[in-house]
């Protein structure tokens, strides 16, 4: 290193010195070249500033245009390449960890979980038909102007991965507000057309919400009106398999490879993070196959610092004997809480005396004043002496049952003499036993407990998927899911983090378990779900809920029914996009009108598609068809592909057919624009 590059990597190391996070250690002497590159990435305000702030730092890798100084990126990574320094086990004496050779894998930003797509939006339809897409072939043996001359063929859906970076206005526009249909009220008396969008008094609505449509796009649209005010999220998602299995539980398109499984997954926690409170947290249900990879996800997305716990639920009681490794009774819930969090909530506990003694404690002496501790040995005098894990430092009285003098006692103690007597101050017995002097503590009145991590019907009186089936039985006469969740599994990890009128989000809502239950609990509840089921499974299911069905939770909470929710779709376009093909009365306008639909509804990404509207449509062969075999071949183009409105297209002629004014006044009276 020359001397004008030592002076200026002194000028950087000075400049960025009131800087937190970019410093191999706390002395703050040496850079941590790549932490300082991911806060580069992220354009964090402070390094920027400070690199501004120094008129040499901003002349080498800074360029004015048009008034604007931009950051010459490339060649401040160059400058810090050339300059690294010697990473000695000397300048690490005081720190432990994993290394790879040069330095610590917490200093590198290059250790995180990486796949491919990652830095891309998968729109992921759901349902097995979305996993296809159709494609025609030349039948060159057919008659000119016969229908056959092209063939229609499915095949399987190579899924659509919008690059954030080269698709930006793509995936803007995908994830704008999309307009609201089909709405309808619910409640005892039936269903009922929606009048208005019940609210708070903070406007954000108050409806039990069940939306039809794409979770992803759903999702975006949801955040205008409840960002940050979602206090759990739970769901049980389509799971990611090595290779097909049966515990998938929904009849979704589960045949997603890892990479797409992740990206599917990415897009959709990271927008549902930004749903949460500040102190909310999200549960979801995984199979061991896909524990791995979902734990480095969600550490990357909602940070490991908020990592809360791994949930063990034993799924079922009774797994088949011939399995070929181990017989599996466990599935996981992953925990992570969104930023502040005062714990989870396991239950009330009354009485009960809990031990002082923490051999993991260090040795500690305390006082305990005259009558603050309560005997079950004999009356009399107490010399000091060693007991079994404790020592009486001092003589002691105990009179009538309780020390008539002020005594002192050693031992591993988990409380301090501060804490000892604030525990006195508020009513805390502290009682002795026997004359080991294996001192506890009552306090009064009631106290919480903490979740236990194992989740069975022993421990914490939640069913098995078992039980569950036997729920859907009964509200439904007949098998639905392989694999359901049982209500008690959903009602423990409400109970441990949420309130009455706190909102619950399921953005896989299934058979509806998550919704029924916060239904009967007394929670605000949102449900996403893009199979047609929903009608007939989520939403029938909720009917019988305020009609007081008596399975589940009902009996063990007294459910009586009641309440009310509101459903909606996501406004689809297919079948304006439909009318609007039968309506063109000439090849010129069909072909305008498809080229629409290319450009402005992501067609254009689907390559049979594009082979179609490229190439297909210009061959003199194709010209040559009636407008009516055309316009079917087009009408296949589009059966496969969901198309939703965006709330600022609503009053585009094109859409007059599809959307009435009620849906119009409700969509923007639920975005708070009316």
């Amino acid at each position: 290193m020359n001397k004008k590059q030592n002076k200026l990597l002194s000028t950087l190391k000075n400049s960025l010195y009131p800087c937190d996070g970019i410093w191999v250690n706390d002395d703050k002497m040496e850079l941590a070249h790549n932490l300082l590159l991911d806060k580069l990435e992220k354009y964090d305000p402070d390094i920027m500033t400070a690199l501004l702030n120094d008129a040499e730092l901003k002349r080498r890798f800074f360029v004015e245009v048009a008034g604007v100084f931009v950051f010459k990126k490339a060649d401040f990574q160059f400058f810090l390449s050339q300059n690294k320094v010697s990473h000695s086990y000397t300048k690490y004496k005081n720190r432990i960890g994993l290394t790879d050779g040069n330095r610590f894998l917490k200093d590198s930003s290059d250790i995180v979980l990486d796949f491919p797509f990652k830095d891309c939006v998968l729109k992921g339809g759901q349902s097995s038909e979305e996993s296809k897409e159709v494609y025609f072939e030349r039948n060159k043996d057919a008659q000119l102007s016969s229908a056959q001359l092209y063939t229609k063929q499915i095949t399987k859906r190579q899924e659509i991965f919008f690059n954030q970076v080269l698709a930006f206005d793509e995936i803007d526009r995908l994830f704008d507000p999309k307009a609201l249909t089909h709405f309808s009220r619910y409640t005892k008396d039936g269903k009922s057309a929606v009048t208005q969008i019940k609210r708070r008094t903070d406007g954000t609505p108050t409806e039990n919400l069940i939306i039809k449509g794409n979770n992803l796009i759903a999702l975006h649209s949801l955040a205008t009106q409840f960002r940050g005010k979602v206090k759990l999220i739970y769901i049980d998602p389509p799971y990611y398999f090595r290779k097909t299995k049966a515990e998938d539980s929904f009849a979704y398109n589960s045949n997603f490879k890892l990479s797409t499984w992740l990206t599917f997954m990415k897009n959709r926690l990271e927008i549902a993070k930004e749903l949460l409170t500040d102190d909310g947290v999200i549960f979801v249900s995984i199979d061991d196959d896909g524990l791995a990879h979902l734990k480095l996800l969600m550490d990357d997305i909602f940070t490991k610092e908020n990592f809360i716990a791994y949930f063990m639920w034993m799924k079922t009681a009774t797994p088949p004997s011939l399995s070929k490794n181990v017989r599996k009774k466990l599935e996981y819930v992953l925990c992570y809480r969104k930023n502040t969090f005062e714990g989870l909530f396991g239950g009330i506990v009354e009485g009960g005396d809990m031990p002082l003694l923490n051999e993991s404690n260090a040795l500690n002496t305390l006082e305990f004043p005259a009558f603050s501790v309560q005997f079950k040995i004999p009356d009399g005098i107490y010399y000091p002496a060693k007991k079994d894990k404790t020592t009486l430092e001092s003589e002691l009285v105990v009179c009538n049952g309780w020390n008539s003098t002020p005594f002192k006692l050693s031992g591993n103690f988990k409380w301090t003499q501060s804490t000892i007597t604030k525990e006195i101050e508020n009513n805390t017995t502290f009682i002795i036993k026997s004359e080991k002097f294996a001192i506890r503590y009552i306090r009064e009145g009631e106290r919480n407990k903490k979740p236990s991590n194992f989740i069975s019907k022993i421990e914490c009186g939640v069913g098995t998927n078992e039980d569950a089936k036997k729920e859907l039985f009964e509200l439904f006469q007949k098998d639905l899911f392989k694999y359901p969740k049982p209500e008690s599994l959903i009602s423990y990890l409400i109970n441990t983090a949420t309130n009455e009128s706190d909102i619950v989000l399921d953005y896989h809502l299934g058979s509806g378990t998550t919704a029924a239950v916060a239904h009967k609990m007394g929670r605000q509840y949102i449900g996403i779900e893009q199979m047609d089921y929903v009608e007939t499974l989520a939403v029938e299911r909720l009917k019988k809920v305020i009609d007081g069905e008596q399975g589940g939770i009902s009996k063990e909470i007294n459910w009586q029914g009641g309440g009310e929710f509101v459903y909606c779709e996501l406004g689809e376009w297919n079948a304006q996009a439909k009318a609007a093909i039968l309506a063109c009365d000439n090849w010129v306008e069909l072909d305008r009108l498809f080229t629409e639909l290319c450009d402005k509804y992501f067609l254009k990404y689907n390559v049979n598609v594009q082979k179609f509207a490229n190439e297909i449509c210009q061959e003199p062969e194709f010209l040559a068809l009636t407008l009516d075999e055309q316009k079917q071949m087009m009408l296949e183009m589009l059966d496969l592909n969901q198309l939703y409105i965006n709330v600022s297209d609503m009053n585009d002629s094109q859409f007059e057919c599809g959307l009435n004014q009620e849906d119009k006044d409700l969509t923007l009276e639920f975005y708070g624009m009316k």
